[in-house]
């Protein structure tokens, strides 16, 4: 006779128990929302790496939600807050490369010219880096030979010149935060305003990324970036997420191997 009320208590526990599980999943998931991306810095990244041979996990980030209040995690290093455009990509890829190989092509500034991506406004491939060179410093526009990974090391900053086929010409640096065996973290932003035919499109630090590169195992890496344009920047130029999205994902592919006008895109 006491079967019955044991075996309903039972049941009402069970159903309590899983209603308060799948409610802190949802408490979860929207702190996360509300925070932003998680970078990899000794913690697993939001969004997660996408399984290996899978494309990357690509997000544009809600400029709606947190675009003015969003604050960077402090181990970026950005002081700056909110943001125009917030994209990350998360990727596992297959590469037999070391630290070293990875400095000798993050080095190699001139092969950055003729790196493609597609259009979204165009809806074809086009050429996103017209030209590029690096730079003797930070306040001159005399050109130098490709660094080598000896010039990459951890707290170096280098300067480059880069001619993107919407945004024009401008000085940019690159931060080398850590360069060890098995782990890369680099930052690059530009230095010098850009404008176009006399409007200012980015003033210093508008355009903002960091990239972690991490060996996983044996022959696996993992890719995780974190690409930005500051809040205040002209709606024009700064405001199209499909555009950021897929400008992202051609640096991805640039470091990594992948051509960079392979089929599909990531937006359309």
């Amino acid at each position: 006779m006491s079967t019955g009320p044991r075996l309903v208590n039972r049941v009402r526990g069970w159903v309590w128990r899983n209603a308060l599980f799948v409610s802190m999943v949802l408490l979860c998931q929207a702190a996360f929302a509300q925070k932003g991306p998680l970078v990899p810095c000794g913690k697993d990244p939001l969004p997660v790496y996408a399984g290996l041979d899978d494309s990357p996990i690509v997000k544009s980030w809600s400029k709606a939600e947190f675009g003015v209040t969003w604050t960077p995690p402090a181990c970026v290093g950005w002081t700056a807050i909110g943001f125009t455009t917030l994209v990350t990509t998360g990727a596992r890829f297959r590469s037999t490369s070391n630290s070293v190989d990875l400095l000798q092509h993050l080095g190699a500034i001139s092969e950055l010219e003729g790196m493609r991506y597609w259009s979204t406004t165009h809806q074809q491939w086009q050429t996103l880096i017209v030209g590029a060179h690096a730079l003797t410093g930070s306040s001159s526009r005399r050109s130098r030979p490709d660094f080598t990974p000896s010039e990459l090391k951890t707290g170096q900053t280098i300067y480059f010149e880069q001619e993107d086929n919407l945004a024009g010409k401008a000085i940019y640096q690159m931060h080398i935060t850590e360069a060890l065996a098995d782990h890369l973290v680099f930052e690059v932003e530009n230095v010098s305003a850009i404008r176009r035919l006399m409007v200012p499109l980015f003033h210093p630090g508008d355009l903002q990324s960091i990239y972690f590169l991490d060996r996983e195992s044996e022959g696996i890496w993992r890719f995780y970036s974190v690409v930005r344009t500051g809040r205040n920047v002209n709606g024009l130029i700064g405001g199209n997420e499909s555009s950021a999205i897929n400008r992202a994902v051609a640096f991805y592919r640039y470091m990594v191997g992948i051509p960079t006008a392979q089929e599909p895109p990531a937006a359309r």
